[in-house]
């Protein structure tokens, strides 16, 4: 059980950093029978659902590397990274065949993990005025990395998910720090 959730934790984590990458690796390496399983994508043709996912993985590979790029991909993970993460934690359950009730309990564990994650990428894009293209690949390295730890290591995955929502609770306490030092701007 406690496999599970370190693997939910890890492949939500990959979701808050990219939508379409972990879903397209999900579908492609562990579950060929996703595009037909989940109730979002089994009204639509499997081929265009995956030229949809592989197109957007695409566009958030490359770009993710310019201001424009980030800007675009920030408003969009904002809106849908709570869905993504439900879907893809929900999906670790049906690939690891553990029959967990609730399963929406999953799926809203694995949606606000993605969120908060995505809160905190949202904030140190709007206060470093744009992510570092260094920073950027890192994050790349480390979506696909975490959604494979989910299956091939979920401690080591879970973990490293554990991590950076600690990060992303440190770096908040330091936003809060930091706003409330600077000098009062009203009249």
């Amino acid at each position: 059980m406690l496999t599970l959730v370190l693997a939910v934790l890890s492949v939500s984590a990959a979701a808050s950093m990219r939508l379409a990458l972990p879903l397209l690796i999900l579908g492609l390496f562990y579950s060929q029978e996703l595009l037909t399983e989940i109730a979002l994508f089994n009204r639509l043709d499997p081929r265009v659902v995956l030229a949809v996912g592989i197109s957007w993985s695409l566009f958030e590979l490359f770009g993710s590397k310019k201001l424009l790029g980030q800007r675009v991909l920030q408003i969009i993970q904002l809106l849908f990274s709570p869905f993504v993460g439900a879907l893809a934690a929900i999906t670790i359950t049906h690939i690891f065949e553990i029959n967990f009730q609730p399963m929406w309990l999953i799926g809203l564990i694995g949606g606000i993990f993605a969120l908060v994650l995505t809160l905190v990428q949202v904030g140190w894009f709007f206060r470093l005025r744009g992510i570092p293209i260094w920073l950027v690949c890192i994050e790349d390295i480390l979506c696909i990395s975490l959604v494979f730890l989910a299956f091939t290591a979920p401690k080591e995955g879970g973990l490293i998910a554990l991590l950076l929502f600690w990060l992303a609770i440190r770096s908040s306490n330091a936003w809060r720090q930091w706003y409330s030092s600077k000098p009062s701007t009203t009249p």
